[in-house]
């Protein structure tokens, strides 16, 4: 039986919509409701510390609702009140906030992770179940700590020089990481980013807390959720999306096309067979534009990226300054149905100017008519940063249109 065709452009379309650029920004302040019907699309917000714009987790919401409120997210994440927690962070695609309903998927990963991610990690909870047993007994006591605070606690120095960065972490800290990896222990966060480790059941609630789904359920809810999230995919991009072994996807893809969840599709192009998912939609046009988070996820697998948006995309801060290419902190620009441009963007909070570094159009398009648009969103960018201005360089092929868009 022949599969269903769908075009490139209607797999672009597909995929948009359900990654949320099809349901149109509010017309007032965005309130928690957007931010459950972004997360509703997209699923997931993957973490991280660069600031060199915004922290990662908080640039969808942005893509999608515009200017917004950033302690929506800290509401919804780390300062509930007397509300609901909404967000829980766990290793879901990389660090990543999700539904607190959806830490229970993790489960078997929490087993895989019983004393932590890294063999080090592993080798040294092995040396050190008494250090665990204390830890836990202060947070007991104590509440949400900082590993300084418990160290503190325990009455632990660090020693000169020690534990000043990610890579050089103390006792404390590596048995804060593993225990948080297997879900003994959960997170909150401050204003700084710093992460307050607490009991799981505090965090999350014991009714939660208490749901173990077996890991085949676990990976066919976890792939269900990517479908949705992506609309139309291949099994490798269903995989990447919470980080499952593409070996462990395929059983659990093949028992959901039975289910009559996903459709096996041919689109245009693609070498692999993908999936549609059931209540895919495919707008007849998509008229959003969105500056985009390296971590975005509608990007951040960049095979499918390059593959759905013939977009060659790799983000370049670890290569060395003289090898870069487009730029330090480069952002994709959706328009309509294609990535358009690129920008490489610098807050520059002390002079309280969003810094345009460079600026890239992709061939094809018409560099005025994405200048303008670029510059709209850029100046939306800008005041959502709280910050006074736009400055462009001169790296580029669009920062002349940008220029002149903005009358220099």
């Amino acid at each position: 039986m022949a599969r269903e065709r769908i075009t490139t452009s209607q797999a672009r379309r597909i995929a948009l919509a359900a990654q949320g650029f099809a349901d149109g920004r509010p017309s007032g302040t965005p309130t928690t409701a957007h931010l459950k019907r972004v997360v509703g699309r997209t699923g997931l917000l993957q973490m991280d510390s660069v600031n060199i714009v915004a922290r990662a987790h908080f640039m969808p919401l942005f893509s999608r609702l515009g200017p917004y409120d950033p302690d929506l997210l800290h509401r919804a994440a780390w300062r509930p009140g007397r509300g609901k927690r909404l967000l829980v962070e766990y290793w879901a695609h990389e660090a990543a906030l999700i539904p607190v309903d959806d830490w229970p998927l993790f489960r078997w990963r929490m087993d895989e992770f019983a004393d932590g991610r890294y063999r080090t990690t592993r080798e040294f909870m092995k040396r050190n179940r008494a250090l665990a047993a204390d830890v836990r007994s202060v947070i007991e006591t104590i509440g949400a700590a900082t590993p300084r605070a418990i160290e503190e606690h325990l009455g632990i120095e660090r020693r000169a020089g020690g534990a000043n960065n990610w890579w050089d972490r103390s006792d404390v800290k590596h048995v804060c990481e593993a225990m948080f990896a297997a879900g003994e222990l959960s997170a909150v966060r401050n204003a700084n980013f710093v992460r307050h480790y607490d009991l799981a059941e505090r965090v999350l609630g014991p009714d939660v807390l208490e749901r173990r789904p077996d890991r085949d359920e676990a990976h066919r809810q976890l792939l269900e959720r990517a479908a949705r999230s992506l609309g139309v995919a291949t099994v490798a991009d269903l995989a990447d999306y919470y980080r499952l072994k593409p070996a462990d996807a395929r059983p659990a893809v093949a028992d959901l096309v039975d289910a009559g969840t996903l459709h096996e599709v041919r689109v245009d192009g693609w070498d692999e067979p993908a999936y549609l998912a059931d209540g895919a939609v495919i707008p007849r046009k998509i008229t959003a534009s969105a500056i985009l988070s390296p971590f975005d996820p509608l990007v951040f697998f960049r095979p499918r990226t390059e593959r759905l948006f013939d977009f060659h995309y790799r983000i370049e801060i670890y290569v060395p300054e003289h090898k870069r290419v487009h730029g330090y902190y480069v952002l994709p620009y959706l328009l309509g149905t294609d990535l358009v441009a690129r920008v490489d963007l610098k807050a520059d909070r002390r002079s309280r100017t969003l810094l345009v570094l460079a600026a890239f159009c992709e061939p094809a398009h018409d560099r005025g008519v994405v200048a303008q648009r670029l510059l709209a969103d850029l100046r939306d960018l800008a005041a959502w940063l709280d910050l006074d201005d736009v400055s462009v360089g001169e790296r580029g092929d669009l920062v002349r249109d940008l220029k002149a868009a903005m009358g220099c």
